[in-house]
């Protein structure tokens, strides 16, 4: 799901501590972040956030990218990741948006592996958090061989930008039948989904 154009230019992210999670200062836009929820409460209270974590952030023509890992997990190690994408100008309802999303996931997974659920009703122009399973990844992709992941997801739209907000969790693959084989537990998943579907707040940067 990353844009070729992204890949070209990789700078340190515009990622600062706030209110007790994180902001993104990215394509004109800001976007407050909840934060990780593999911190402790005694590490998301700390008001130093930023430190004990390491992300990496791409940019483009009306485009932004950024992930953010455990400390000392990485690009190549995750087995959890945080992150925002962001798209601008590109003419996209919300709704198409996440369908574009959703299509270019499901080509990652193995056939017959990869599934979607809502976790919430959409509301209009509000679109219920969703969920999405990967027992296998497809084994073209690379480095990624006998993995599988579980994603929640949410949507946000500004005027003309549209916003992903998500967390992936990874391990061995699995059966996206048997939630016990899950890389994460169900309950993390729920709570997350419902905390990433309420939390974040985005606005025209002043």
């Amino acid at each position: 799901m990353v844009h070729p154009a992204l890949a070209q230019l990789r700078i340190d992210p515009p990622l600062y501590d706030a209110d007790g999670g994180l902001v993104l200062a990215a394509q004109g836009l800001e976007l407050w972040l909840p934060p990780p929820d593999w911190l402790d409460e005694t590490k998301q209270a700390s008001g130093d956030i930023r430190t004990q974590i390491d992300a990496v952030f791409r940019t483009g023509e009306g485009e932004a990218l950024l992930e953010i890992y455990p400390k000392g997990e990485g690009e190549a190690l995750w087995s959890t990741l945080y992150g925002v994408r962001i798209s601008t100008g590109s003419g996209y309802t919300l709704k198409a948006y996440r369908d574009a999303i959703m299509a270019g996931f499901s080509s990652n997974c193995r056939r017959g592996l990869a599934g979607f659920f809502q976790l919430g009703a959409d509301d209009g122009d509000t679109l219920g958090p969703l969920g999405y399973v990967c027992g296998a990844f497809d084994p073209r992709l690379r480095g990624y061989a006998d993995l599988g992941e579980v994603m929640v997801m949410s949507f946000r739209q500004e005027g003309d930008a549209v916003a992903l907000i998500f967390q992936q969790w990874r391990g061995d693959a699995f059966d996206p039948r048997d939630e016990q084989s899950w890389p994460v537990q169900t309950s993390v998943v729920e709570s997350r989904a419902r905390q990433l579907q309420a939390e974040p707040r985005l606005q025209r940067a002043d």
